[in-house]
């Protein structure tokens, strides 16, 4: 049986080798994460990601969350310093499709859908508050439950909770399909 991540990561302060297999299993969705908030950098980024979890790795504290969430944190922490540095990637700072990554998978008709609610969505994405904003995109992208989000961003998680039904509320709202109304002039 393979040892899990919190057992890894608690084993790594004593012994460096234990900490290789957290970079396998979790390189590619921190990855995702970064890619999907500054794809010019995220590289980079995952690199500052697996140097500072790997110098802090005894600061983490399994009481706190585990050790994914932990890794989330330090790539949340990783990607606010990104941004801090004036890096021009930052979510709804230029508006473009920079923060977009394609996936060649998907089917032609699913891309049409979703690029007909992707300017809709972002604009709505980026007009939620920052924390409601990083709630539903950890929930959403990256898989994690609201309690591990909560974690990641620092907050209670029943306030997490309910900044994420209000951000979920105002996306709903924002992809209502407008009416219709039928033209002047057609007769029955």
């Amino acid at each position: 049986m393979e040892p899990d991540d919190d057992d890894l990561l608690v084993r790594s302060a004593r012994d460096p080798v234990a900490f290789e297999p957290l970079v396998e299993r979790h390189a590619h969705v921190l990855h995702g994460y970064l890619a999907r908030r500054a794809p010019a950098v995220a590289d980079d980024l995952l690199a500052e990601v697996w140097l500072q979890a790997y110098t802090s790795r005894t600061t983490f504290d399994a009481t706190r969350g585990t050790a994914r969430t932990w890794l989330f944190g330090v790539a949340r922490n990783v990607l606010a310093a990104h941004w801090r540095r004036g890096a021009p990637e930052r979510p709804g700072a230029a508006g473009g499709d920079d923060h977009a990554v394609s996936d060649p998978w998907q089917a032609v008709d699913e891309r049409l859908d979703a690029a007909a609610v992707a300017p809709s969505i972002r604009r709505t994405l980026d007009r939620l508050p920052h924390v409601e904003r990083e709630l539903l995109l950890l929930i959403a992208w990256e898989q994690l439950t609201p309690t591990e989000a909560a974690a990641v961003i620092g907050i209670p998680p029943g306030t997490a909770r309910s900044r994420l039904h209000r951000a979920r509320a105002r996306l709903r709202q924002a992809l209502e399909p407008a009416t219709v109304l039928p033209r002047t002039g057609d007769s029955a």
